[in-house]
């Protein structure tokens, strides 16, 4: 060992340099670092904490012996195909069941142009790794999901928000957005966007405003990326139709079994062009050869043997149980200056917080109190979201999240009380893409 290569390792064993391979990361690794949020997530876990943060679905509902019996089944019967290699595109019989799944949101599509991923999140990943180059510009909107920003920023992609209302994106703030970008030289290679019962914010793109982002795209040539993990857990009425339903060939369609079925199977898919089909499947095959083909088989066996139709309703009815808690409790506790949105589907509600008032920076105190939710700016990535919080009802029982709304009341009044005094609450933290992870979920 050479002097210099002793010396270094010196160096770094003795805590000069916190990282010794800081000077050899790529630069799409330089902002994946976890956040002070992440830390306070891990006391927030506690099971004194109320946690309005996660969006866990609520699995306990499940027919869990069920479930067991089909997966011991699934081992007795099929171990030997179930336990193997299986294709980098997905189980054939599960693509098909996925497009039933998908004929409920109006979309008619073949099991060639499915491809089945780890969850909606790999779905992601490989759409933006087939699609964006350093400098690209990813559309979205404004607040949007962290893992996707996440994701994008791994890539180096620009992250450029649209601006969104109670009725989803706003068409006139897309078209004007797209129009500024191009004429400046931007190569916009996508819009993503999730239209139905939005994470974080809980809104519903309208009927109407879903013809006209897709007219705008398509004016516009530009790709449009539909994540849609909620879609069929609405609260009112029948399911409603996809963008991909009208739009073969310019929307690329995410799916998820996580939040009607259980995360922890750990199945997604995205309906693709074939063109980009293709180049999905040879992603998927570079990223994990091929992936569980146990759990795509269980996932395919609990469609086969389970009334999943009657399941779903009953996550919905369970979930509008929660959203009632919370909103009522909002109604009630909230101090003056607070609003919030009122979803119809999902697992979030969205709120924002009077004047002076930071959420990153209140967390802390939150958190001391017993209550936990995740601070708005962790859902933009231009450091906007400070006045905004994501509340999550599906997976605290109603009388728990009653108190958490009660302790989380209390914060916001002591903040208020510190404005008032001093003419500002506490001091914000820095702004940033939080690293995704199932916490932020």
């Amino acid at each position: 060992m050479t002097k210099e290569l002793d010396h270094g390792r010196t160096n770094a064993a003795h805590g000069s340099r916190i990282d010794a391979y800081v000077d050899r990361y790529a630069a799409r690794a330089t902002g994946m670092v976890a956040s002070e949020i992440r830390a306070l997530f891990a006391v927030a876990s506690r099971p004194e904490v109320v946690s309005l943060a996660g969006g866990m679905p609520y699995v306990t509902a499940l027919p869990l012996d069920l479930v067991g019996e089909l997966v011991a089944d699934l081992v007795a019967t099929r171990g030997s195909v179930a336990l193997q290699y299986g294709s980098g595109q997905g189980d054939p019989a599960l693509r098909e069941q996925i497009c039933e799944v998908m004929r409920m949101e109006g979309i008619e599509a073949g099991a060639d142009d499915v491809v089945v991923t780890v969850g909606s999140q790999q779905a992601l990943d490989l759409i933006t790794r087939i699609f964006i180059d350093p400098g690209d510009v990813v559309l979205a909107e404004g607040p949007s999901y962290v893992g996707a920003l996440g994701t994008f920023s791994a890539y180096q992609a620009k992250v450029v928000h649209v601006a969104m209302d109670d009725q989803g994106l706003i068409p006139e703030s897309l078209a004007q957005t797209i129009y500024a970008l191009q004429t400046a030289g931007s190569r916009i290679k996508f819009l993503y966007t999730i239209p139905t019962f939005q994470n974080p914010a809980g809104v519903t793109l309208n009927e109407v405003r879903r013809r006209q982002v897709l007219e705008i795209c398509q004016r516009a040539g530009i790709l449009v990326v539909e994540d849609n993990p909620y879609g069929l857990l609405g609260f009112d009425g029948e399911p409603l139709r996809a963008l991909r339903a009208d739009d073969a060939e310019g929307v690329v369609y995410l799916g998820s079994f996580s939040k009607t079925l259980a995360p922890g199977f750990r199945v997604g898919w995205a309906l693709a062009p074939h063109a980009v089909r293709d180049k999905l499947v040879l992603a998927m095959e570079s990223a994990v050869l091929s992936h569980s083909t146990f759990t795509q088989l269980a996932v395919g066996q609990y469609l086969t043997t389970q009334p999943w139709r009657e399941q779903i309703k009953a996550f919905r009815e369970l979930y509008r149980e929660r959203r009632d808690a919370l909103l009522g409790a909002l109604e009630v506790l909230m101090p003056d200056g607070c609003t919030w949105t009122r979803p119809g589907g999902g697992f979030f509600v969205w709120m924002t917080l009077p004047e002076g008032l930071n959420s990153k920076a209140i967390l802390p105190r939150a958190v001391a109190e017993r209550v936990a939710f995740v601070p708005g700016t962790g859902f933009y990535s231009d450091g906007g979201g400070a006045r905004h919080m994501r509340l999550s009802y599906c997976y605290p029982e109603p009388d728990r999240i009653r108190e958490g709304v009660r302790r989380l009341a209390g914060v916001i009044e002591q903040e208020l009380q510190l404005r008032d005094t001093f003419g500002t609450g506490s001091v914000p933290g820095h702004a940033g893409v939080d690293t995704p992870g199932p916490d932020l979920a």
